[in-house]
């Protein structure tokens, strides 16, 4: 199991086009760690703000009675991609691995591979 910054390291680093990653604790919005240009994107605000999509999509899912879990979401803007992927070991309960890709440079679905192994192996 890697350990958070070493996590947060290795998807700045494998996956091509990463700008920022964070792991978020989405019950208080809080980031635990974060990587990337702070210049270009506060990675606090984002993660902060991309809580109240994972708390919204968790409700809506109550409120429908859906079984399962979220696997990832994916945001797509004009330049990026903003992927959320909530994480499912015990020790990672409530939180949640956020990725901002550069849309020209990224390969989304080896970006969603890559999150998914690393999300496997964090140890918080």
């Amino acid at each position: 199991m890697a350990k958070m910054d070493a996590s947060l390291n290795e998807a700045m680093t494998t996956i091509e086009g990463a700008t920022g990653v964070a792991l978020v604790d989405y019950t208080s919005g809080m980031a635990l760690a974060t990587l990337g240009d702070k210049k270009a994107l506060d990675l606090d605000v984002a993660a902060a703000g991309n809580t109240d999509v994972v708390r919204a999509k968790l409700r809506t899912m109550e409120m429908l009675g859906l079984q399962g879990a979220i696997e990832d979401i994916l945001i797509t803007l004009t330049d990026q991609y903003h992927l959320i992927r909530p994480t499912t070991g015990k020790s990672g309960s409530g939180l949640f691995l956020y990725l901002v890709l550069d849309r020209r440079r990224a390969n989304l679905a080896l970006a969603r591979h890559h999150l998914s192994r690393i999300e496997a192996d964090l140890e918080v």
